[in-house]
């Protein structure tokens, strides 16, 4: 009779069954990603604006959605990489800006082929709020070109990737300690 060792086995098996409950969580996560990513899709559809975002809760409803801020003052102004709304590769130019309210917030005020930062002083910008969150202006200022809008398509949804990375994670581990259980059998007989 070959005997089977408790306290190893136990924590493989407990090992197993957090990686199968994890991979199940990922689906989960797989379904509720794609309803949220029904919602961003449906909210880029409308015309109306919502105010800016003071909470998390408010930015997530406001996501792919229209709006305006007025900015005040220009706190800072970066270039990262960008894409113009041809699909060409550049430079999307950043201004962070104070809102009022001791606030701040990010506006993508539009996109150049060339790093050097516009001269901007700020005022009253429309554009969509992206993820961030970040304003990126429906129509670009200081002699830019337009930004590419953001959309809810390039929002990823990896989950079913996760999900199947542990249910492998799981496998794995039981036919490795399958095969050292058979070689610890082997070096018995």
């Amino acid at each position: 009779m070959r005997k089977v060792p408790i306290i190893p086995t136990v924590i493989v098996v407990a090992a197993v069954v957090t990686m199968i409950a994890l991979g199940f969580w990922q689906l989960d996560r797989k379904a509720e990603k794609e309803a949220l990513l029904a919602r961003y899709q449906q909210a880029s559809t409308l015309s109306s604006a919502v105010e800016w975002p003071q909470t998390e809760a408010e930015t997530e409803a406001a996501l792919f959605r229209h709006a305006q801020l007025d900015c005040e003052r220009v706190l800072s102004l970066t270039s990262r990489a960008g894409t113009s709304v041809e699909g060409r590769k550049g430079w999307a130019h950043v201004a962070r800006c104070a809102i009022g309210g001791g606030r701040e917030a990010d506006v993508a005020i539009g996109w150049s082929e060339r790093p050097e930062a516009p001269d901007w002083q700020g005022g009253v910008i429309e554009g969509i709020v992206a993820p961030g969150p970040r304003l990126v202006a429906g129509r670009p200022t200081a002699g830019l070109a337009p930004l590419a809008p953001p959309d809810p398509a390039d929002v990823p949804n990896n989950h079913l990737a996760y999900a199947g990375q542990w249910f492998f994670f799981a496998l794995t581990a039981l036919v490795i300690y399958m095969l050292a259980l058979r070689q610890k059998w082997r070096a018995a007989a």
